[in-house]
């Protein structure tokens, strides 16, 4: 999870981490005796920018839809985007595990219509976060940051282009897809990037009284002095 203030800012350092994220896994090499192990970077990347995508998707068109009067257009080349990327990705994922159709590719092809792609998508997203920024109070933008990486660490780990994107069906297959991905995940050993969790808000003072665990100022003095 990346910390920013800003729509803005959040969609600046999520795509700089996918950057340097792809230009690891288009680094790979292969490890004598270990055929897996050449693919945990490309594994990584997939991994991070199909929850990503599915992140947007998620939280930001439905804002987006709702808050900007002319976002038809917008959302429409966004999600134009978004699945000629997924569908880059998916060809990536079916290289990686020997699909048939995908066998003769060559790996820097791969790669390059990846970056292309995630250039174009990246530019729309940040458009989206510009336009969304001018609509929004600024408390309502920090939560639309909270809510977009709360979501992304449980997004669907696999691209799927052609999934429905947008509305009710959209939100159903995310859902699902998210499940079937967690399964083959684990079938086939794929590497994928553990989330990192926000950290625990303190309990109020009704939640102290109802836990039973009052918390004064002078335990928390103590806390801190027994670790210096």
């Amino acid at each position: 999870m990346i910390a920013a203030n800003t729509l803005v800012e959040s969609t600046e350092l999520t795509h700089q981490s996918l950057t340097a994220s792809l230009d690891e896994a288009a680094a790979m090499r292969n490890v004598p005796g270990q055929p897996r192990k050449g693919f945990e970077r490309a594994d990584t990347f997939l991994a991070s920018a199909s929850r990503h995508l599915n992140a947007v998707e998620s939280v930001l068109l439905p804002v987006a839809q709702k808050r900007i009067d002319d976002s038809g257009a917008l959302v429409h080349d966004y999600v134009r985007a978004c699945k000629d990327l997924e569908t880059a990705l998916f060809h990536a994922k079916s290289r990686e595990y020997g699909s048939a159709y995908a066998v003769t590719m060559r790996w820097e092809d791969v790669w390059s219509a990846i970056r292309q792609r995630l250039e174009l998508q990246h530019r729309l997203e940040r458009e989206l976060a510009e336009r969304l920024s001018s609509e929004l109070a600024s408390r309502d933008e920090s939560e639309l940051v909270d809510r977009l990486h709360e979501v992304e660490p449980g997004a669907a780990s696999r691209p799927h282009p052609h999934a429905p994107h947008l509305g009710t069906k959209g939100r159903v297959a995310r859902r699902l897809l998210h499940t079937v991905d967690s399964f083959w995940d684990t079938a086939e050993s794929r590497m994928v990037p553990e989330p990192e969790h926000a950290p625990r808000k303190k309990p109020g003072l009704i939640a102290q009284y109802l836990l039973a665990d009052p918390r004064f100022d002078e335990d928390e003095e103590s806390g801190r002095e027994q670790h210096q």
